[in-house]
């Protein structure tokens, strides 16, 4: 029971901020939260923790849990670094491709699609940021996993905001034709498709959305 409310927390706040309810740099007051959804602070504290987690919220010492507020200009220069790292990435993969990592990928791509379809915002962000960590880990090189594990999340909040249904569905079909490059290990196609995709990403992210709220039980009515 415990866990089913702690969970019911985070999937609330995370839509309040996705759906542009909740202010990036709003507090978010224990008990304020805890009186909004009738459970103890102890539950509010775990929910926020796994939002912490997830680089949805921030955690400061003395101060509390505030919505993240990660800027433009940083997921520019995320996405600048991602495409230094993701076109080598590519190259070296194509080298070291076998019938199973492409089996992998398209298995990957196929739970992508399966979240775009079913509406699921935070599950398809995942998915489609995890598809560049998983080529990675295909390629077993732990630290360029983990490296671009930290890059995706951190501009992991502007994704969710930002990007359409439809700019994540094509997200997803950018994902399929870099596998099917891979299959046909065509180097030079994927690292085109691979750099043509992050480039896309960053183009498609609509900045102009209407402003949100910093009162909790407006945000979460």
């Amino acid at each position: 029971m415990e866990s089913s409310s702690t969970a019911h927390i985070v999937e609330s706040l995370t839509r309040a901020i996705v759906e542009h309810r909740l202010q990036p740099g709003s507090k978010l007051a224990e008990q304020k939260l805890a009186d909004h959804f009738g459970v103890s602070r102890t539950l509010v504290r775990q929910a926020l923790f796994q939002l912490s987690q997830q680089r949805l919220i921030r955690m400061e010492p003395s101060r509390g849990a505030f919505v993240a507020a990660p800027s433009v200009e940083e997921a520019k220069q995320v996405f600048a670094v991602r495409r230094m790292l993701e076109m080598a990435m590519t190259r070296q993969f194509i080298q070291h491709v076998t019938p199973g990592k492409i089996k992998a990928l398209r298995a990957h791509v196929a739970e992508e699609l399966r979240a775009v379809q079913g509406d699921d915002v935070q599950g398809r962000n995942e998915l489609l940021g995890d598809f560049h960590v998983r080529m990675a880990e295909l390629m077993g090189n732990q630290v360029l996993a983990e490296l671009l594990r930290d890059l995706i999340s951190r501009c992991a909040l502007i994704t969710l905001m930002y990007q359409s249904p439809h700019a994540a569905a094509h997200s997803n079909e950018e994902h399929v034709a870099i596998v099917d490059a891979l299959a046909r290990k065509n180097g030079d196609e994927a690292v085109r498709l691979m750099d043509n995709h992050l480039a896309n990403v960053m183009a498609n992210l609509t900045f102009d959305k209407k402003r949100p709220t910093s009162d909790i039980a407006t945000a979460l009515a």
